[in-house]
């Protein structure tokens, strides 16, 4: 899953796809493949992409969205302006592989049984089933945040299960000879699984027991000192006390920490859509 924000949503564009299959990876993970007459047009630029789906309602076999093809300027304000219990549900995900011929994207859904709605479809998806994706038309896109500068010396990377699909998607893209250490946290020793990369990466897996083992973990750790680039992202609340941890006791650069908030402990994604507008935020 990725940040609630909707802003900045340029060079994106709205696809209609349907599940090709879906494959259950670990106790808490599965992944679907996605196909659609469109995605040639789809272009993901790799490390942690995030595009949104909308999924449909339980009466519904397809998403309400309020586009007649293309991404119209005012979507998210026609979609705001919709009856929740008609307008798509919509959730964003990072796009952990795509694939040309036939033109295809995977997205790996963490399971928190009917914890969520996305959760929910996750688990009962089957080939043919139906949803609008709002995704990347070129590469080079807002939609990914995973930016060191060219100065960086090592990267930190930390994850709960929500944002290990864009975890793997960085690993994945470092360039061997890069250095990284990198703490994921999932909820069943079972989801602990080979994250491939050409990275020299110490990769720590921590299984959650209650609290966020993570910030306790870093804490406790021994880290390089010359040049870090941190990417940060899981629970808010989590998130927030590492980069406070990084920051203030660390003495990393606030510049070369990028954080996000995959989701917070007693809110919904329109929750967090709805403080945002509440704040003024563009989308």
């Amino acid at each position: 899953m990725a940040r609630a924000s909707v802003r900045g949503t340029a060079p994106f564009a709205f696809f209609d796809v349907h599940v090709v299959r879906a494959e259950r990876l670990t106790p808490t993970m599965t992944r679907i493949t996605f196909g659609g007459d469109g995605l040639a047009r789809f272009v993901s630029g790799g490390r942690d992409q995030r595009c949104k789906l909308f999924l449909p309602h339980p009466h519904q076999e397809v998403p309400v969205v309020p586009i007649e093809g293309g991404a119209e300027e005012d979507w998210y304000a026609r979609w705001r302006a919709m009856d929740p219990d008609v307008r798509a549900i919509m959730r964003s995900y990072t796009v952990c592989e795509q694939r040309r011929g036939p033109d295809e994207f995977d997205v790996e859904f963490a399971l928190h049984g009917d914890g969520g709605p996305a959760s929910r479809w996750a688990a009962r998806a089957r080939p043919g089933d139906r949803l609008t994706v709002f995704g990347p038309a070129v590469g080079d896109n807002d939609g990914v945040d995973f930016r060191p500068p060219e100065n960086t010396g090592w990267v930190l990377l930390t994850c709960d299960e929500t944002a290990l699909p864009a975890v793997a998607g960085i690993l994945a893209s470092l360039p061997a000879g890069s250095r990284a250490r990198v703490w994921v946290e999932v909820p069943d020793a079972g989801d602990i699984r080979t994250l491939p990369t050409e990275a020299d990466a110490e990769i720590t897996w921590l299984v959650r027991e209650k609290a966020s083992p993570v910030l306790a973990a870093v804490r406790a750790a021994e880290l390089p000192a010359d040049a870090p680039y941190a990417w940060i992202a899981g629970e808010a609340g989590a998130v927030r006390a590492l980069r406070r941890h990084l920051v203030g006791e660390r003495g990393f650069d606030r510049r070369a920490v990028t954080f996000t908030g995959y989701w917070r402990v007693g809110a919904s994604e329109e929750d967090l859509l709805a403080e945002s507008d509440d704040q003024g935020e563009d989308h």
